[in-house]
């Protein structure tokens, strides 16, 4: 909860004579994209608990008979480890939406400065949040986050004095629907301003559906197709022990089914060269 990197705080710079240089901001921003790419890498790692040597489901890695224990040592079950640091990263890239200037606009009834920061106004998803790569994102020029201490307020008060807050910049707060997402009636400053409310959560859903795929992606590339599918009805389905036997099952059979249909093919092709050959010496 105190980790900045883990909400994107603290990354913020605005152009002109500002406390701190953009340097200084991309360096709290990379510093939080590290740490959701560290939570990525463990959810992927997790997942190979998931199946034994036989690439089947194993009961007790995936058995919610008791709830995921979270934040501590003593869960040991792999869909629930992999879930939470999933999880982990995917709370860091909605921050991201939430925390930063990256999908809204500034108040244009008053002038830029630490308490309205310039919006960027961009889609999602975004590039900085490449959570499967390694090198350095490029950053806009103006992106910025909010500074937090406990006092979150505006103007900034103690470390966030004269700086651009998380207070004077988050859009947190507000009502989603969770079958449709729609955003309305939001109560921070920055999410009453125009539609960065619904901006912010629009992008984070859009974000997370990339990310889930990027988690796909990269269980496929780590375990290969077949233990990636497993593994992702294992995390997906509500009883993996049974749903994903029959899966897997089912992959057999069709795999094999088409390789059958294959050769049946193959054969009636070759019989039919036979014919045609065996014809065309009979008229020569």
């Amino acid at each position: 909860m105190s980790d900045p990197a883990a909400h994107c705080d603290d990354a913020d710079f605005l152009d002109g004579t500002y406390l701190r240089t953009r340097a200084q901001a991309t360096e709290s921003l990379l510093d939080c994209v590290n740490h959701l790419r560290g939570r990525f890498r463990e959810a992927v790692g997790n997942a190979a608990d998931l199946l034994d040597s036989q690439d089947e489901v194993v009961s007790a890695e995936v058995d919610l008979g008791t709830d995921c224990v979270l934040d501590t040592g003593s869960e040991q079950r792999a869909k629930c480890t992999t879930i939470e640091a999933f999880g982990r990263a995917l709370h860091g890239v909605q921050d991201f939406y939430s925390h930063s200037n990256w999908a809204d606009a500034a108040d244009p009834s008053r002038p830029i400065g630490a308490t309205n920061p310039p919006g960027l106004n961009l889609p999602a998803p975004s590039a900085v949040l490449d959570l499967r790569g390694t090198n350095a994102p490029t950053v806009p020029a103006a992106l910025s986050t909010g500074c937090f201490v406990l006092r979150d307020r505006v103007p900034g008060v103690e470390a966030c004095e004269r700086r651009i807050t998380h207070a004077g910049l988050n859009k947190d707060n507000g009502k989603v629907d969770p079958r449709t997402g729609s955003a309305t009636q939001p109560t921070t400053p920055r999410g009453k301003v125009g539609d960065n409310f619904a901006k912010a959560v629009a992008g984070a859903i859009e974000e997370t559906r990339h990310q889930w795929q990027e988690l796909r992606a990269a269980l496929e590339a780590g375990y290969g197709r077949q233990k990636a599918s497993l593994m992702i009805c294992a995390l997906t389905h509500d009883d993996p022990l049974n749903d994903c036997r029959r899966h897997s099952r089912l992959t057999v059979v069709l795999v094999v089914s088409a390789g059958l249909i294959g050769l049946i093919g193959a054969g009636f092709l070759v019989a039919r060269i036979r014919r045609r050959r065996e014809r065309l010496m009979r008229s020569g």
